[in-house]
């Protein structure tokens, strides 16, 4: 279910173009771009034969993991939908599945989200078969799985999938890049679509409670925004991106540049840093990642306004689009300070944030080749030692 806006004035004044808004730079990580090269003795895939029914068992029993959170941001419409049930009561069969096992036995979907959600939708009551999107069994209008005659429900349910299935030996940075190579949708996945696919619930939870807070909305100009063909505004976290800010800032305001360094690269970094949330973080940690999160979106709204997460030269006539590494540079050094010390000092730092766009140096840092470890290091240090000599 969508999220409502919360309805003030204020925010209903701030949203009124947010349609027009930017969205997200692409992002150029350079050297970091690739998981390193890996040892192909290390994949482990299994081809396992499943019917219908024992999937459709399996999903409601929770030992096949759709993402809910994910599938909402990606819902077939019903013609798809119906085709694709119409298609399986033709007896053609279906591409291949590819699924993770984690190493309690449970499966995560990478590839065939959306078919096994329409599945579900048909044979949990959601779906009808409606005559306008059949193109060959018009008798079946208006049926439900339940309303089916009994020998077309058996053949429904005991169809045969294949899935390939990625054992949880297989080390997660392997697992990144396989998925990477596999998916097959109409739209492939993004970095963080696949971390998502791959996490568990502990940061899963962490990154939503940190991208629906009002503070962050505020502070990315509800670029994370839009409105449904009802008119309704409804959140649109754009292929996750809004999920990766967050745990940029968690990653690299916990973890040290050094040991940064030793990452394969910045997707593997972000990958390791959510495995480490979902097995080692406490609740006190994870507190604290909330707190100074929720500290910065503050600072950043009320300080920057407009400026926040962009790139935007002193002589620019606009400014661009929020900016990843932009956002980590400046959402990490305001959240070292309380609003209160920086408030006195808000045009300097709103002047000396922009001036930095003017420094080949930083300019780089945030535009071309992010990952590179000098480039972190740069872009993290430069606007904390800006504000550290206005505030004190």
């Amino acid at each position: 279910m969508a999220t409502s806006l919360p309805s003030t004035a204020d925010t209903t004044e701030q949203i009124s173009n947010f349609d027009t808004e930017e969205g997200i730079e692409q992002e150029n990580t350079g050297v970091g771009d690739l998981i390193k090269p890996w040892d192909p003795k290390q994949i482990r895939i299994t081809t396992k034969t499943f019917t219908i029914r024992e999937i459709f068992n399996q999903i409601e029993d929770d030992d096949i993991d759709l993402a809910p959170d994910f599938q909402r941001s990606f819902v077939w419409n019903q013609k798809k939908q119906v085709l694709l049930i119409e298609s399986i009561l033709l007896g053609i069969p279906l591409p291949a599945f590819y699924f993770n096992q984690d190493s309690t036995g449970s499966y995560q979907v990478i590839d065939g989200v959306q078919r096994l959600t329409t599945i579900k939708n048909f044979m949990s009551g959601q779906l009808t078969l409606q005559d306008t999107h059949l193109e060959y069994l018009k008798d079946l209008k208006g049926h439900t799985y339940e309303s089916l005659d009994a020998p077309v429900r058996r053949r429904f349910s005991g169809t045969q999938i294949v899935a390939h299935v990625i054992e949880p030996q297989t080390p997660d940075e392997v697992k990144f890049d396989i998925f990477n190579r596999v998916n097959t949708g109409g739209s492939p996945l993004e970095a963080q679509e696949i971390r998502h696919c791959m996490s568990k619930d502990a940061s899963r939870k962490l990154l939503i409670s940190m991208v629906e807070r009002p503070s962050f909305d505020r502070a990315t100009a509800f670029t994370f925004w839009t409105k449904a063909p009802d008119g309704t505004r409804i959140r649109h976290n754009r292929r996750m991106a809004d999920r990766e800010l967050a745990l940029r800032f968690c990653a690299f305001r916990s973890t040290a540049i050094a040991e940064y360094e030793r990452a394969s690269s910045l997707d593997g970094f972000l990958l390791d840093f959510t495995r480490r949330i979902d097995r080692e973080f406490s609740l006190s940690q994870i507190t604290d990642l909330e707190d100074a999160f929720e500290r910065s979106m503050i600072n950043c709204g009320e300080i920057l306004g407009e400026a926040a997460f962009r790139r935007w030269a002193p002589d620019a006539p606009r400014r661009g689009p929020i900016n990843r590494a932009v956002f980590e540079s400046q959402a990490l050094a305001l959240a070292e300070h309380p609003l209160s010390a920086l408030l006195p000092h808000r045009d300097e730092i709103v002047t000396a944030f922009r001036n930095l766009f003017s420094d080949e140096s930083y300019d780089a840092a945030v535009r071309f080749g992010t990952g590179d470890p000098r480039k972190v290091e740069r872009r993290l240090a430069a606007p904390k030692k800006l504000v550290k000599e206005l505030v004190g």
